[in-house]
């Protein structure tokens, strides 16, 4: 799957700001099939930035959620505020 393929939307809850304020941390609804190596390689390749972790999940709606924690030195919301969420 290629990497354009895999990032749908960026998330955008209070809650998901909290999170990329706090835990550097960005909440994003990602492709179905996409497994947790494709998020991270697709997030490092989109937005320059090094990922240490991903946890998925399936919402109630159907959609693939993934949270991506950023490397120290990196900034969950300088990325936001470039995908133009902030």
């Amino acid at each position: 799957m290629e990497s354009s393929n895999v990032i749908i939307r960026p998330y955008v809850t209070e809650k998901a700001l909290i999170a990329a304020e706090k835990g550097n941390i960005i909440t994003l609804i990602v492709d179905r099939k996409s497994n947790k190596n494709q998020i991270k390689r697709a997030v490092e390749e989109t937005y320059g930035v090094k990922v240490t972790k991903v946890n998925t999940l399936i919402t109630s709606t159907g959609e693939k959620k993934a949270y991506v924690k950023l490397a120290e030195g990196y900034s969950a919301v300088d990325v936001l505020s470039r995908m133009g969420v902030l």
